[in-house]
């Protein structure tokens, strides 16, 4: 069995026994990123500090939104046009079952597009230039991958061309949920991992059959969670922020212990 079966397998296995839940713009990622730091082995940690000193950091929270940042950078105009369709799926049907040939053509998505980059990380005889770029791309991915609206199923390009009424002034959903619900706390980056962490392990949502992909069931997860979350009369009010922002904090929470869970797979052996 392949190296990539078997942390497949054991990612299967932690979702199996889990009791039993741009994406998020900078503020999101970097409580993701923030998240999963706090919960790397000591080895772990020290193998992804050796790959961020590269970049002069020490925190996976600065490089959790490069891969949107490129899309500004006139030098890496031709990665951004490669990876823009990695960072999100459009189901074709309501029912939120992923289908490669029909979801994923060319497995140019975000499904895909994880265990792509886990690979490359996690192989040590790649340059580490290779596996640092890999390592912006799990994070971020998988950031990307909880945010409902980067999974959905609507033909409204994940929430981007469904306006509606938010803080008095309008915007698109997608943008609400990037950024918009996250706001409304008022809290930096650190600060709101800090108020999600003192919440203890996040608790994940059970195995969906068929099982055996846990990379595609986050996917249907998110966009489960769609079929609820667009407000009536295109209008955000509080009662709608009372009732979703506990869902988009539960999203954070399951994608930071799920990236610690899969850095700690990925790198656990030097």
């Amino acid at each position: 069995m392949s190296r990539l079966c078997r942390m497949a397998a054991a990612l299967f296995a932690t979702l199996a026994i889990a009791p039993a839940a741009e994406a998020w713009g900078p503020l999101g990622h970097s409580v993701v990123a923030e998240l999963a730091q706090r919960h790397l082995s000591p080895a772990v940690k020290a193998e992804v500090m050796h790959l961020l000193a590269l970049d002069r950091t020490q925190s996976l929270a600065d490089i959790a939104s490069w891969p949107d940042e490129i899309r500004n950078d006139p030098n890496q105009q031709a990665l951004w046009k490669e990876t823009r369709p990695l960072h999100y799926i459009d189901f074709r049907d309501p029912s939120c079952v992923y289908v490669p040939p029909r979801d994923c053509k060319d497995g140019k998505c975000v499904v895909e597009a994880i265990p792509h980059y886990i690979q490359i990380l996690s192989d040590r005889t790649q340059p580490d230039a290779a596996r640092l770029q890999a390592l912006k791309f799990v994070v971020h991915f998988i950031g990307d991958i909880h945010q409902p609206l980067h999974a959905g199923y609507r033909d409204d390009a994940g929430g981007n061309a469904y306006q509606v009424q938010f803080q008095g002034q309008g915007m698109n959903l997608h943008r609400v949920w990037d950024s918009g619900l996250l706001g409304t706390r008022g809290l930096d980056w650190k600060a709101y991992a800090n108020r999600l962490d003192t919440e203890g392990v996040a608790p994940l949502p059970p195995p969906i059959a068929p099982l055996g992909n846990p990379v595609a069931q986050w996917a249907e997860e998110s966009c489960q969670i769609t079929r609820d979350i667009y407000p009536a009369g295109h209008k955000i009010d509080q009662a709608y922020i009372d009732a979703e922002l506990p869902v988009a904090d539960s999203r954070l929470r399951e994608a930071g212990r799920r990236l610690a869970e899969v850095l700690n797979l990925a790198l656990e052996n030097g």
